[in-house]
Order: C-alpha cells, then structure tokens, then sequence
C-alpha cells in the first residue's frame, strides 16, 4: 500500500507485512489445510514408461513361450522356423521409431527346449530323492527292498506292523523323522547291523538322536509284539500238528527248546566276568532258552541269564514249566537234565539216549534218538533263522544295553524278544504235510 496526504490508502498490489490485517493489500497466505500438489519430475516419468514397456515384452515372451509348450502338447511338429511369435514381441512402436526387442523367435524356443530339460531333470531327481530318504513310497510295492532292510516278507507285513505299532510312536512338532521313518530305522539297524553314524546320515540327523529314537522305538515295538510270542493251547496244538510229528509222538508234543548265547564285551567288574563267562564259548556271553511249537513259531523266550548260568537252572527259573499243561511233551537236548522238574507239573522230557556206561545205544534207543533228532532240529533251524536275519544278534553287544533302569527290562532283551516276534511274522519252517 501507499501513504498519501489526505490520510487515506490505496491498493498498490504488493504484499503486505504478516498479519498486518488493516491493509488494504492483506490477504491469508497459509495453506488453510492443503498441500501443494507435487509435479513429478520428467526423469522419473520416463523411469515408469521403461518399465511399462519391459513388462510388456516379458508378458508377449511368456505368451510366446505358453503357446510354443502348446504346440508341442498337441504333438504339432515345430522346427526353429516356425516358432510362433507375437508382433508386439519382435518389435515396439515408439515415436515412429521400430525398435528390435531380445526374444526373438530362435531365443524362445531354446528357451523352450531348456524348460523341457530342466522338467524332466527335476522329475528324476525327485524320484532318486524318494528312493534315498526311505519314506512310506520307497518300500510301496517293492518287496525286495522291505526283505533287504526289514526282515519282512512283503511291503503288505510291513505297513500293517505299522499300523499296528503307529499310535505308541512320538512324534513331536520338531522331528525330523516321520512315524513309519523310525520304524524303519530300528528295523535296519536290527536287520543289518548299521552303524549309528551310517543311520544318522542316511536319515539327515544327529547320532545321539538315532540313539534316543532307536531305544525309544524298540522300547514300543517290545510292548506291542509280545502278545506275538504267544503258547498255544492243547487244542489249538491238536489241530495243527504237523504230520512229522504226529507219526513220531502223537498230538502230546507242547514245546521244544534250546539255548542260544549271544557274545558281549569283556565286563570290568570281576562278579560280573564270572557270570557272564561262558566255558562253552570260552567268552563272555548273555544266554536266553527258546521254545518254539511243533508249528515252528516261537512259541516262548527268555529273560537274558548269565553265559555261566547252566540250562537247568535256567529252564527251572524262566517261567517254562508254569506254562506247561498235564501231559505235555518237552523235547530238548542232552544238556536239558531237567526230568524230575517236568515231571513235578506232570509232563514228559524226551531227550537223546545215552551211551553213559554203556558200550552202545540198544536198538531202540537208537530209533527213539533217531526220531526226537529227526524232529528236534527245527528249533536249531529256527535260531539259526533269527540270528541270519537279524544280524545285530551276530555281532559283540555293547555293555549298556545289558544294563537296566528302576527294575525295567535290558535293552539286549527287548532286542531278543522284537526279533523273535518279528520272525513269527514271516514263513514258518516247518512244513505241515
């Protein structure tokens, strides 16, 4: 504003000082509640209009790219010449000005022939990966591969143990190994013997977890497969009497029995070097009496004794005679001087004959050795069966799994006992005819 001399003001047009509201010129000059609107710079305007047109040449590839896999799905022959191409893939209009983009036609079908490549790749190394990490599809129909690392007949055996055993398996939130994977771990390291570093890096984990998971795992299994080592009943003995045995000793047979020793390392503890040494094995041995049925399954197995232990004192302490009924029969071997102790439960013992003060065996006690021979075999062949199939019981037991916890029962015996409930489930050998 202007000052004049009559003491008036005039609008001159320029700004007035802030807040001044008297003048003539004042006028508000914040923002009132708006911002100015912001004009976007030129350079970054043209950022955006390059990455426009690069999405666009990406989609017009892919669109090339779907329609050649297309192609070769309707089984349409398509040479290199022939790849369809989309106008606005090969070239872009822009200020009258053609511009040759980078897939070409030759680009996409290599490109073409790479995803071929890689999806069959893929495809094979997903099958490799199945076979290698011993899951449930690894063992489906290949019943080779479950004889190999289980012992089992058949895949069919296999996945119905598993049901079987499934709902006393842990699994946690954080395992790393599925429910059927630690059964499997605990069938092959029975079966073959495996290291525990092997296991642990065929299963992807640590050794001190395939330690927890095999005695946590066995520990299920040995509660669950004991019903399996099951003593028949007379009746149930009467109706399925093989043949061989009904011709030699009629319908009365209940068992025969035998011991087995396993080797264990050398106790530093003198007691129980003495206990464990075997004279007969001249080493330090755990012993276990077996019985199996005149069927040929495992029809008893015993608590693991000392290998000084001597088998009567074994068989009067096992629980063997409390089974037997009136009128059974026992075969055993010669070591078996257990007669008067059946004969108290009111049962029969047959042995082989003695030649003991005698300069040799009558006739008819060789034809009576000759046929408790002939028949008493089997239960050799049944360890023998055991022992070849699971070969953990071939090898030197360590001294913590003879040890046992708050009266529970030791680890070698858990073992024992899974792998004879695990044989009961494969083929007999003994014939019926």
């Amino acid at each position: 504003m202007k000052y004049v001399k009559n003491d008036s003001y005039v609008v001159v047009g320029k700004p007035s000082p802030l807040y001044n509201d008297t003048d003539t010129d004042w006028a508000p000059t914040r923002n009132l509640g708006h911002e100015k609107s912001k004009i976007l710079p030129t350079p970054v305007r043209g950022v955006r209009v390059r990455e426009r047109k690069e999405k666009r040449k990406c989609v017009d590839a892919a669109r090339s790219l779907l329609s050649l896999m297309n192609s070769r799905d309707q089984g349409d022959d398509i040479t290199e010449g022939e790849v369809p191409v989309p106008e606005s893939s090969s070239c872009e209009e822009e200020t009258g000005t053609v511009v040759q983009t980078e897939l070409c036609g030759e680009t996409i079908f290599s490109m073409g022939k790479e995803l071929n490549r890689l999806t069959v790749e893929n495809m094979t190394l997903k099958e490799q990966i199945t076979r290698m990490s011993l899951s449930e599809d690894t063992f489906k129909d290949d019943d080779e591969k479950v004889k190999l690392f289980t012992g089992l007949p058949s895949y069919a055996v296999l996945n119905t143990l598993f049901t079987y055993v499934e709902s006393g398996i842990v699994q946690g939130h954080q395992s790393a190994l599925t429910k059927f994977q630690k059964l499997i771990l605990v069938l092959m390291r029975l079966k073959l013997n495996l290291p525990v570093q092997y296991l642990a890096d065929k299963f992807g984990i640590s050794s001190g977890t395939v330690s927890r998971t095999f005695l946590s795992t066995l520990h299920v299994l040995f509660t669950k497969l004991l019903p399996i080592i099951y003593w028949p009943t007379q009746e149930e003995r009467r109706l399925t009497m093989p043949m061989e045995f009904r011709k030699y000793f009629g319908l009365k047979v209940a068992v025969i029995i035998d011991c087995f020793e396993l080797f264990i390392e050398r106790p530093s503890n003198l007691e129980a070097r003495a206990q464990t040494w075997s004279s007969y094995k001249h080493h330090n041995t755990v012993k276990f009496l077996i019985g199996i049925a005149p069927q040929g399954v495992i029809s008893f197995i015993s608590k693991g004794f000392g290998g000084r232990a001597p088998d009567k004192y074994i068989t009067n302490n096992c629980g063997l005679l409390e089974k037997l009924e009136y009128g059974d029969i026992v075969l055993a071997d010669r070591g078996f001087d257990i007669a008067e102790s059946v004969a108290q439960v009111s049962c029969e013992l047959r042995i082989p004959a003695f030649t003991r003060g005698k300069s040799q065996l009558s006739a008819l006690d060789v034809e009576k050795t000759r046929k408790l021979a002939h028949v008493r075999i089997h239960v050799e062949r049944v360890i023998g069966l055991v022992r070849n199939k699971y070969k953990m019981l071939q090898d030197t037991v360590p001294l913590d799994f003879l040890g046992s916890r708050h009266g529970s029962t030791p680890t070698i015996d858990k073992i024992v006992t899974v792998c004879c409930a695990l044989t009961n489930m494969c083929k007999s050998v003994v014939p019926f005819d």
